[in-house]
């Protein structure tokens, strides 16, 4: 009776640890996906300005 506590113990390690490695890859990949966002909603908002004040100069010559 005493091993079978010291097996469950050793596997239950193991699976809080892969847990806490799987969250932290999960939390790493969301992190990565949002800089991906931004920066790109950042390039079509420098773009669209781009356009909007190459418009503006059109008119005005």
């Amino acid at each position: 009776m005493g091993t079978r506590g010291v097996i469950a113990d050793k596997w239950s390690m193991r699976v809080l640890w892969a847990t806490a490695i799987g969250s932290a890859i999960s939390l790493y990949m969301v992190a990565v996906e949002r800089q991906i966002q931004n920066r790109e909603r950042m390039l079509a908002e420098g773009l669209k300005a781009m356009e909007e004040s190459g418009e503006s100069n059109g008119k005005d010559v």
